[in-house]
């Protein structure tokens, strides 16, 4: 009876999760707005450098700094945005607890695991293009 006669916004007030999807939104908004400038950045590196096709031309990209840091940032940034959509689609489309579960510590970790070998791999080109006479 009690229940009859509250609001509807009474009734769905503290229930639910929209405890901790407002940050969840935010941070898949600031990734793709930081991933905007570093996708025509790299579009352009890219092109650029295709465009020369020395190895001395891309051998000079890599062992920048600048160009290293702001490639670490764009695969940062592009691996949380892509972990942040799949733990989405995933907690929308599978239903099942168990799978919903193993698929989201799959994402997880997946996702952190490309990250490191990818940002590895650009410090390793980086380091070691330095060395062979191409200074900044």
């Amino acid at each position: 009876m009690k229940d009859s006669i509250r609001t509807p916004l009474a009734k769905v007030r503290g229930l639910g999760s929209a405890k901790s999807g407002t940050s969840h939104f935010l941070w898949q908004r600031i990734t793709a707005i930081i991933l905007i400038p570093l996708t025509w950045w790299f579009i352009y590196s890219l092109l650029h450098i295709a465009n020369g096709g020395s190895q001395e031309l891309v051998i000079a990209w890599m062992a920048s700094s600048a160009n290293a840091a702001a490639l670490i940032i764009m695969l940062m940034a592009v691996f949380y945005h892509a972990a942040l959509g799949m733990q989405v689609i995933i907690e929308d489309y599978i239903h099942c607890p168990s799978i919903k579960l193993s698929s989201l510590l799959l994402n997880a970790v997946l996702m952190f695991a490309f990250a490191i070998i990818s940002i590895l791999a650009v410090l390793t080109l980086h380091f070691h293009m330095i060395p062979q006479g191409v200074a900044e």
